[in-house]
């Protein structure tokens, strides 16, 4: 067994730790781990000092030689600014995604100063470039957004502080400048107002100019919807969809108003601009939509009717016919009735019609035809089903005609991308336009998009409003004596826009926005344009308000086209049968010409003939809200009473420097001035000539 030794104690004594000592550890530890802490709140604390407060609001993100863009944090939102003196042109609010604090953006371009270019939380790629301008005066910024992922909606809003607001669409009751308009958000297309009140159209250009010298002009092939609200924004918005459509625009900035839309806005078309056949200018047209049940009482009542012109001494006019005048005297009014014999086709396309050759007519005609027509029966027959907007069958090549509502009646639409329909169509246009002898040919109806307003996905080659410019380069084959009703890309045709309907009051849907009107449908390009007839014509009954009446004589006496739905002999007392003679010779020797005259520049440069008073002056405030006065050309101001009741008003004469002679006392007026009431009876109108 082994001996067991004593353990050996060790020289080194064994130590043993003060607990004092150890205590004084543990303190020290616990203040060092404290003062950690606090180092590192105060780190952080810092670091959020800097991001929110010390970390400057706005950075600057692009610069070009007389602007820039500024970043600006918080809102979130791009601010075009001159970079002389950091004046805000245009501010644009950021509204693509949920609000949240943005970080101190960064350029992903690296060194490129033109391009500036940004990843938005893995949502959407922003790129800005810098553009040259059409001129050295101004500059262009293009802006794109592209969704990174599906269901991603882009909106972009455009501030109305400090600014004025033109262009778009043209609305029910339209307002100068856009700014006190209220929009829902939708689709920024040509609507049927008198279906869709509350869209948009008939003239739509998507352009838009501020009072500040800054345009944004959308890319015109990619969707977008707008809404506008009153004093605040207007807001630009890609359909949020699988698809992921960009938004696109280009923002350019010029030294002033006028400039910006001279350098900008007149060159929307590329196209050569053609003149319309203006001999209508000189014609007061007269609607004569009385109802008849058959071309010899259609014959008759247009003859009368025309005697009575003459024995008023208003002989030398254009009649206009309605689509259903136009189908009785062309012996196709069974296109309205379930089915005719052959017969009876034949005798109504043998009919003399020497009653009415001798007149100046205009027929009216739609890209619709009811089901129950021997036209669209025998279109069925010879199979020809796709000269008709269709659904096409999944399985075969069978094609169903869309149905459609027009006018009461079951009908379907021209295909216009089908090049043997447009041929079949204009044929027929063509040869009922010879047989009749008519002067000129309106075109109504192709407003709308039939396939979205049936909640059905148009074909890409029908997407918005690709109808109505396909079919206003159709009716601009016949000739220069076609009107249209709705026009987008199209200012640049030889046509004459019919302008929307209005109602028989003082509202802004009625007389009160005639002028509006027409300078919204001049600043798009569209000079040559019809308006509704004296007194409006949505009321379907002659007009007996003698006041209204005249008042509106007053305003279309000054435009392109005077036009009669009630006849002066019905509303009103022979005095005034005796004023329209006078204002209708007064249009004939005075406006025409003047119209003749400023259309050289329109053909040149693009120049809007009926002018805001801010053409004259650019830099002048008072003159960005006048609705209520316009010029022709640079040289003559109408300031037109239109309130009901007053004989007197304030009148603004634009221009600083220039001087405005009365042509009613001769009385001479400078520019840049108020005249505070100006005393105007029943049977004026103000009048100023540029005197210098």
């Amino acid at each position: 067994m082994p001996h067991a030794r004593p353990r050996t104690q060790s020289p080194i004594p064994e130590v043993t730790w003060d607990s004092g000592l150890k205590e004084m550890n543990e303190t020290w530890k616990g203040a060092i781990a404290c003062l950690g802490v606090a180092v590192f709140f105060v780190m952080t604390i810092g670091i959020i000092y800097w991001q929110v407060v010390d970390q400057p609001n706005k950075n600057w993100i692009l610069r070009g030689s007389i602007s820039g863009l500024v970043w600006e944090r918080r809102s979130p939102s791009l601010i075009l600014q001159t970079l002389s003196e950091e004046k805000t042109l245009v501010e644009i609010t950021v509204g693509n995604f949920p609000d949240m604090e943005q970080p101190f953006v960064k350029n992903l371009c690296w060194l490129n100063k033109t391009e500036f270019c940004y990843t938005w939380d893995a949502m959407a790629d922003l790129a800005i470039s810098l553009e040259p301008g059409p001129s050295i005066s101004t500059e262009c910024y293009s802006i794109s957004w592209t969704p990174l992922r599906c269901k991603v909606t882009l909106k972009d809003c455009f501030s109305m502080t400090n600014v004025s607001w033109y262009g778009g669409a043209s609305i029910k009751a339209q307002r100068w400048p856009l700014n006190t308009v209220n929009t829902k958000s939708q689709s920024f297309v040509i609507s049927n107002l008198p279906q869709n009140p509350s869209g948009y159209g008939p003239v739509l250009e998507k352009y838009f100019l501020g009072s500040t010298g800054v345009t944004v002009t959308v890319a015109p092939d990619i969707p977008i919807s707008l809404s506008v609200e009153s004093n605040k924004h207007f807001c630009l918005e890609s359909p949020s969809s699988i698809d992921m459509v960009p938004l696109q625009y280009m923002v350019c900035i010029s030294p002033n108003l006028t400039s910006a839309h001279q350098e900008v806005g007149s060159q929307l078309s590329e196209q050569e601009r053609r003149l319309p056949n203006t001999d209508i200018l000189g014609f007061p047209v007269w609607r004569h939509f009385k109802a008849a049940d058959s071309a010899a009482k259609t014959e008759r009542g247009l003859r009368s009717f025309y005697n009575r012109l003459k024995r008023h001494n208003l002989g030398d006019g254009l009649i206009a016919l309605s689509e259903h005048s136009t189908m009785l005297l062309s012996g196709e009014d069974q296109m309205h009735l379930p089915m005719a014999s052959r017969k009876m086709r034949a005798l109504r396309h043998t009919r003399d019609l020497s009653l009415i050759t001798s007149l100046k007519f205009s027929i009216t005609l739609t890209p619709y035809t009811s089901i129950n027509s021997q036209l669209f029966l025998m279109s069925l027959q010879e199979g020809k089903e796709n000269y008709w907007l269709s659904l096409q069958s999944k399985f075969d090549s069978h094609a169903t005609p869309l149905l459609i509502k027009w006018k009461g009646q079951f009908s379907v639409q021209l295909n216009v991308t089908n090049d043997a329909a447009r041929s079949w169509y204009l044929d027929r246009v063509s040869l009922l336009w010879q047989r009749l002898g008519a002067q000129y040919i309106t075109f109504e109806g192709a407003e709308g998009n039939t396939f979205t307003e049936q909640a059905i996905q148009p074909p890409s080659d029908l997407e918005g409003d690709k109808y109505i410019s396909i079919f206003a380069l159709m009716a601009a084959t016949l000739g220069n004596s076609t009107i249209i009703s709705a026009g987008t890309r199209s200012n640049h045709l030889p046509l004459f826009i019919q302008m929307t309907p209005l109602q028989s009051d003082w509202s802004y849907a009625g007389l009160k926005g005639i002028i509006p009107s027409v300078l919204h449908y001049s600043l798009l390009g569209y000079n040559f344009f019809i308006p509704d007839a004296v007194g409006g014509t949505l009321a379907n009954e002659f007009l007996t308000e003698e006041e209204l009446y005249i008042r509106w004589l007053q305003i279309v006496t000054f435009l392109p086209v005077m036009s009669f739905s009630t006849p002066p002999w019905v509303c009103c007392d022979d005095w005034v049968l005796n004023l329209t003679r006078q204002y209708i010779r007064r249009h004939q020797d005075f406006v025409v010409p003047l119209i003749i005259k400023f259309s050289k520049e329109w053909l040149s440069w693009g120049y809007p003939i009926f002018r805001p008073l801010w053409w004259v002056s650019p830099n002048d405030p008072v003159t960005f809200t006048v609705d209520d006065e316009f010029l022709i050309g640079d040289e003559v101001l109408i300031a037109p009473i239109t309130e009901p009741g007053c004989v007197q008003r304030d009148i603004y004469l634009p221009g600083e420097g220039h001087t405005w002679m009365d042509t009613n006392t001769a009385q001479v007026f400078d520019g840049g001035t108020f005249i505070r009431n100006y005393s105007v009876s029943l049977t004026e109108v103000p009048v100023f000539v540029k005197a210098s």
